[in-house]
């Protein structure tokens, strides 16, 4: 009997090693008097600090939540195998350690999309803060490039991942799996990717928190890319504190990331961000309210109600509302064909791949033909049949960036020049609020920030996020306002998978 073949994207990362740990399968998910549901890295510190909790039992009850909910939920590809001694290092110096001398993250489980890559077996931290890396979170394929048919949240490594909310909810994509997890309590934080949505729209179908930083402040080397105009790495967290913490671990120059760190390097405030977690962050703020087209599709949902009241809310807390907003040329923006932002990703993405390929140590794949030639000649295993490989297809038939690709690039300044811009200048506006997530494509296209809070559910269960968009480096002010809305709601709750 052949061994079964493993799909391409399992391949790029040979070093990784496939184990999920079913000891101790329905074993219970608290210690003393803690618990791993709704946790927060505060809550863990005091665990810590009381005697209550280590990192390595920590780490065990995740790994028991993940045995338990991971068949259902296919969020998680692979557990680190180093992951209990790595906590074990961090128990170790966690006793030697001066009071105070270790970072937020230290000792802290996180998650990595698995499109992020790992030295060695998997890396033991992230950033420098000591965070121990759990284990790789599932992902729509390629992000979604290979083909149009490819429902959002499905690999060929473990599936189509799965809402916790709602079962035949969408779970959106591409960092499907850094949003179910964190959701289910199945890890303290977790890391994913953006390139238009794939952070904001996870966290808003999945009761999370996802920070979508300005484009350069946080490095892609090491991620699989696709555009480097548009593509950015976030934190995906169940609070804004948490969201925060990850965030300033991973922000800074990175010579791997040259320009674009540098850039945006200019941005990252004197005394990091959590000093802006603010219970009074909306006093004096001047928020944008943008309906047109973002609530036409929750026409007949309970989603309205709770945004207009949310507004209220942020009116009570300080803020200005200046409602119904409108971005010029926002159709143009929506529609990916017309304004030539589909043809110039995959333009750009043929030109990343290949070169991020052909830096791979451990592999035969080097280019995107090559990917292409894997997928055909394992078709049942990639499933071609049913999701094929047109936009992948597309992708190669490119020649790299020319004029047309230019001039598209060129398309998308000016409508993000004279759309978001300048509506958030001539209205003097900190932030942009929307119900939702599908005003990230106005935030991808220019490089914007953009905070998802979860903002309440639907009638059916289905979650529902309230999206904060700014222009470049305004992280600051998106986290107070962010931070100031979820303490004045504080709707997410943990799903309860009776389903």
């Amino acid at each position: 009997m052949h061994a079964r073949r493993r799909p391409l994207l399992s391949l790029l990362y040979s070093p990784l090693i496939l184990l999920f740990v079913f000891s101790g399968l329905f074993n219970a998910i608290h210690c003393s008097q803690f618990t791993i549901i709704e946790a927060t890295i505060d809550d863990i510190h005091r665990a810590f600090s009381r005697k209550e909790l280590t990192s390595r039992r920590l780490v065990d009850l995740y790994l028991d939540q993940i045995a338990r909910l991971n068949p259902l939920l296919r969020s998680v590809l692979e557990v680190n195998p180093d992951v209990r001694d790595l906590a074990d290092e961090a128990d170790r110096q966690r006793e030697e350690a001066v009071a105070g001398s270790l970072g937020e993250l230290h000792g802290i489980p996180v998650l990595l999309k698995d499109s992020i890559a790992t030295k060695d077996k998997l890396n033991n931290t992230a950033g420098s803060a000591g965070a121990l890396i759990l284990g790789k979170a599932s992902l729509a394929e390629w992000y979604g490039v290979r083909s149009s048919k490819i429902p959002s949240g499905w690999c060929a490594r473990g599936g189509r991942g799965v809402n916790p909310y709602v079962e035949w909810g969408h779970p959106c994509g591409s960092s499907t799996g850094s949003a179910i997890s964190v959701a289910a309590n199945m890890v303290s934080i977790s890391v994913g990717t953006e390139t238009d949505g794939s952070i904001i729209c996870p966290a808003d179908h999945n009761s999370a928190v996802g920070i979508k930083p300005t484009v350069g402040l946080t490095s892609r080397a090491g991620v699989i890319p696709i555009s480097p105009r548009q593509d950015s790495i976030g934190p995906i967290c169940r609070t804004v504190t948490d969201a925060v913490y990850l965030l300033e671990a991973i922000v800074g120059f990175d010579p791997k990331d040259y320009e674009a760190t540098k850039a945006a390097a200019k941005f990252i405030p004197a005394g990091g961000y959590s000093q802006f977690l603010k219970k009074d962050g909306l006093q004096g703020k001047r928020l944008g309210v943008v309906r047109y087209p973002f609530l036409d599709s929750y026409n007949g949902s309970t989603a309205i109600t709770a945004f207009e009241h949310h507004l209220n809310v942020l009116r009570q807390g300080g803020a200005t509302i200046v409602n119904n907003l409108e971005i010029a040329n926002i159709d143009i923006i929506l529609n990916s064909s017309i304004s030539g932002e589909l043809a110039l990703l995959l333009a750009e993405f043929k030109v990343s791949i290949n070169s991020y390929l052909e830096e791979l140590l451990n592999s035969t794949v080097r280019s995107l033909s090559d990917i292409i030639a894997f997928n055909s000649n394992h078709p049942i295993l990639e499933r071609m049949k049913e999701y094929g490989q047109d936009r992948f297809i597309i992708s190669e038939m490119t020649n790299g960036i020319g004029e047309e690709e230019i001039k598209a690039s060129e398309t998308s300044e000016k409508l993000s020049k004279y759309g978001f811009e300048k509506m958030m200048k001539k209205n003097d506006l900190d932030a942009m609020v929307t119900l939702g997530s599908d005003a990230a494509t106005v935030l991808a296209i220019g490089g914007y920030p953009g905070i998802t809070v979860p903002g309440g559910y639907e009638s059916d269960g289905m979650p529902f996020g309230i999206c904060f968009g700014g222009l470049k480096g305004t992280e600051p002010k998106l986290i107070e306002i962010a931070y100031g809305f979820e303490q004045a709601t504080r709707v997410r709750r943990p799903p309860d998978l009776s389903w």
